[in-house]
């Protein structure tokens, strides 16, 4: 699990917990509140213009889960540094948001765990839950949890109260969420009788070990470890706490006073050493640089100590940051093969079963196959008997015939001497009766043939009959679909009919409309010729009058005086006689 994915845990919740009307959205504001927090908690340097831009109030409405992941993964998400913050401080401020909806203790002050330890809890159920949302713990990962608790309190846990338990509960095989689990924690099911500052001293104990890495730390019941020195050689008490890169000391367990540390890498070694200086249960660990000498209380916390460091020195060889991380890696692909030896181990049942069913079918058709065969066998047994009978019946006619024929030989024998045109007579006629024999059982093999071609008759006649008709169901079929296609070849023709009949109409009318116009248009032509022939007449009284004008206006100035007053005082009329003239033109 890299860092982006556990920050997007903590975030996760953090999100839900402003989704107030559970809708998968949530306010700008309260984003742009959120995203300021994520800012200063994980000491990233603030960007207000991208963040005023992003969260700007506009009518878009609230932003969903999908719609912040751009934002945070760009500004936020990407910018992160490993060790750059305090990963504790991240994690407050997203349970903190959370837990104010959603975490609700004992209200009587009954509850196991006290609300730190509830945010310890909430840490541990983040780190080993599935990277699928929405998050839940899987019932192994369940009883690893409470069994890693129960251990650090030296209590064993009862695993079959724990699957009760979760088959109770309606979600429980697939997973608790992080509520269900401290709900399931604070009603004391598990740890019964056990007082709450043991709870908490083994909470705190499996956090340290989970979350902080802490691969061992010396507890208060063992005492110390004692540390030579460098330069005084001198023995001194420290506190120790050991995690996968290094090997910090301080002066006492609160560790409020750090003394000094040790890294460790793949080329460090743990080594025990011999009593000696007054010290005992010494062990010594090597570094690139110097040698560290130091002696633990007994030989069993030595050899703890010893194993601790030699897996840390392990990891640091294999490159990898964190025990936790590796062995949950391995126990979700141990889940992950039992899940497939299961799906393989029902595969393999569900083919078992259709392969019993398979055989069951066919033994049933095999008995079916067997009850057509006795049924076959009992008709061709009744058949041969009946033809049988019919042989012997006639073998029977033959023999009575015989012993006819041969008590009229012996008559006639008696009577040879006396009748013996009888006797030549009788001989003919039993001659005949061996004839007739003969043909008789050529008749009998003859009906045993013919019955047989009747067989095959019959045979080819219901071939013959099955095939007449479908021969025709297809005519049938053919003849309703010609049926179809006259109906709709007839309304075809219906509606072309009536297109038809409409087409005329609208023709007739047409034609109609085309005479009105016609007759309009000679009316027209009759006006314009009665106008033109008014034109011509007003033209013709216009000439008149200008005749006449003339007329009038030439005797009045015969002499030179009169003329230039006829020339200047007349000349106007006949411009405007002219300009009348061409307008009625």
């Amino acid at each position: 699990m890299d860092l982006r994915a556990e920050l997007l845990k903590s975030i996760w919740y953090a999100f839900t917990a402003l989704d107030v009307e559970k809708s998968g959205k949530v306010s700008k504001s309260q984003l742009k509140v959120l995203s300021h927090n994520l800012y200063t908690v994980l000491c990233i340097p603030h960007d207000p213009v991208a963040l005023e831009e992003h969260f700007r109030d506009d009518d878009d409405g609230p932003v969903s889960s999908q719609g912040y992941m751009p934002y945070l993964n760009k500004y936020i998400l990407d910018k992160v540094e490993e060790g750059a913050f305090v990963k504790e401080n991240f994690d407050e401020l997203c349970w903190t948001l959370t837990a104010k909806k959603n975490y609700k203790p004992d209200r009587n002050g009954n509850s196991i765990v006290s609300h730190q330890d509830a945010f310890k809890l909430w840490c541990l159920f983040n780190f080993l839950s599935e990277d699928k949302y929405p998050l839940v713990m899987v019932p192994d990962e369940v009883e690893y949890l409470l069994k890693k608790i129960c251990t650090a309190m030296n209590v064993e846990l009862n695993s079959c109260e724990l699957d009760d338990y979760l088959s109770q509960e309606p979600q429980g095989q697939g997973g608790l969420t992080v509520w269900q689990f401290l709900d399931m924690v604070n009603s004391g099911r598990f740890l019964r009788g056990i007082e709450q500052e043991a709870v908490s001293m083994a909470v705190e104990e499996v956090y340290q070990e989970v979350i902080e890495d802490v691969l061992k730390q010396a507890r208060s019941p063992h005492g110390y470890l004692w540390k030579k020195g460098q330069l005084r050689r001198n023995w001194s008490e420290r506190w120790f706490m050991l995690k996968p890169s290094v090997l910090s000391y301080y002066m006492s367990e609160e560790r409020k006073e750090k003394k000094g540390s040790i890294a460790l890498d793949k080329h460090c070694c743990v080594e025990v050493l011999p009593d000696r200086d007054g010290k005992r249960c010494m062990f010594c660990v090597k570094t690139s640089s110097r040698t560290y000498e130091m002696s633990a209380s007994d030989t069993r916390q030595r050899q703890e100590w010893t194993l601790a460091i030699q897996t840390a020195i392990r990891l640091q060889a294999e490159g990898k940051k964190s025990l936790h991380k590796d062995l949950k890696q391995k126990r979700r692909e141990q889940r992950e093969q039992r899940e497939q030896r299961k799906a393989a181990k029902e595969e393999e049942t569900q083919r078992l079963k259709q392969l019993q069913e398979e055989k069951e079918r066919k033994l049933q058709e095999l008995e079916l196959l067997k009850e057509a065969q006795r049924q076959a066998e009992i008709l061709l047994q009744e058949e041969e008997q009946r033809r049988r009978q019919q042989h012997e019946e006639m073998q029977r006619t033959l023999e009575i015939q015989l012993r006819e024929a041969e008590q009229a030989r012996a008559s006639m024998q008696a009577e040879m001497v006396l009748k013996e045109a009888e006797a030549e007579r009788q001989r003919k006629r039993i001659l005949e009766l061996e004839d007739m024999q003969e043909r008789l059982q050529e008749a009998l093999q003859q009906e045993v043939k013919a019955r047989q071609d009747e067989e095959s008759v019959r045979y080819a006649q219901a071939r013959l009959l099955a095939e007449e008709e479908e021969k025709l169901k297809q005519l049938m079929k053919l003849k309703e679909e010609q049926e179809e296609y006259i109906i709709k070849t007839q309304r075809e023709k219906q509606v072309l009919k009536q297109e038809m009949e409409t087409k005329n109409k609208c023709l007739e009318e047409a034609q109609k409309q085309l005479e009105e116009v016609r007759v309009n248009r000679q009316r027209v032509d009759q006006d314009v010729m009665a106008a033109q022939r008014k034109l011509r007449q007003a033209s013709t009284n216009v000439k008149h009058w200008n005749v006449q004008m003339n007329r009038l206006m030439h005797p009045i100035g015969p002499g030179d005086k009169r003329t230039n007053i006829s020339g200047g005082g007349f000349t106007g009329y006949q411009p405007l006689l002219s300009r009348r003239d061409s307008s009625l033109k």
